[in-house]
């Protein structure tokens, strides 16, 4: 939020598999919407796996623009009217690239270029690279040196400590409204093993959990009810 609202141009945000980027980039566009409003338009490119060009038109169809030559100059030229559009709107323009550790060096460059796109005031269109950490080591790349030097904040999705996946546990059961399930300290202790605190894998073995507390016929969520969990869930990826 405070990247996009002080428009810093370039936003990196990275974390491991299944620790909730995009998730956090729908919740973004939330509460864009809910705090802010009609004053952000966004673009969203869930996978990247485009060319250069694609890439371009991806970005255009995704904030609604109509472009009326395909060529790589007509798509810069017709993003860069839209852009200027807005921001004498009083607008700020919002590009998210989710899975972004998958751009190759050439569209990150092209990224860099989009970025060029300002004012003499303002950058005219902010972008949030989100990834795996495999973005960071793309980014530290000798030839993408003047796209690091644009990035203005960055930050790495930590895994949850013990004590946080017990708050998201305990989030998880209030929001699908149970007060009776009760998972014990030892339990969140080999959860927290068992996931690394990954929330993916937390949700994984907490299901798993859950079904064998209601074959069970129990409502606490012991130990060796989270081993029997393991012991199947091996056997499964096995």
């Amino acid at each position: 939020m405070y990247g996009v609202t002080q428009r810093k141009g370039i936003i990196v945000l990275t974390g491991e598999i299944g620790t909730g980027k995009t998730t956090l980039c729908r919740f973004f566009l939330n509460q864009i919407s809910q705090h802010i409003g009609k004053d952000v338009k966004t673009a969203l490119i869930l996978n990247p796996y485009f060319s250069s060009v694609q890439l371009l038109e991806a970005i255009i169809h995704d904030f609604g623009i109509i472009p009326k030559k395909k060529s790589k100059l007509g798509l810069v030229w017709e993003l860069n009217q839209f852009l200027l559009k807005e921001t004498e709107s009083g607008n700020n323009v919002v590009l998210i690239i989710d899975e972004a550790q998958n751009l190759t060096a050439k569209q990150l460059e092209q990224v860099r270029l989009l970025s060029n796109l300002e004012t003499e005031k303002d950058k005219l269109l902010q972008i949030i690279l989100v990834g795996q950490p495999e973005l960071n080591q793309k980014l530290n790349q000798y030839d993408l040196r003047q796209l690091q030097q644009r990035i203005s904040v960055r930050y790495h999705i930590m895994p949850l400590d013990e004590l946080e996946v017990h708050r998201y546990i305990l989030h998880r059961l209030k929001i699908a409204g149970s007060s009776r399930i009760k998972f014990s300290d030892e339990a969140i202790q080999l959860i927290t093993e068992f996931s690394h605190g990954t929330p993916r894998l937390i949700n994984i073995i907490c299901d798993r959990a859950l079904l064998a507390g209601f074959v069970a016929e129990t409502d606490f969520i012991d130990a060796p009810i989270i081993k029997r969990c393991f012991d199947e869930l091996s056997v499964l990826s096995s």
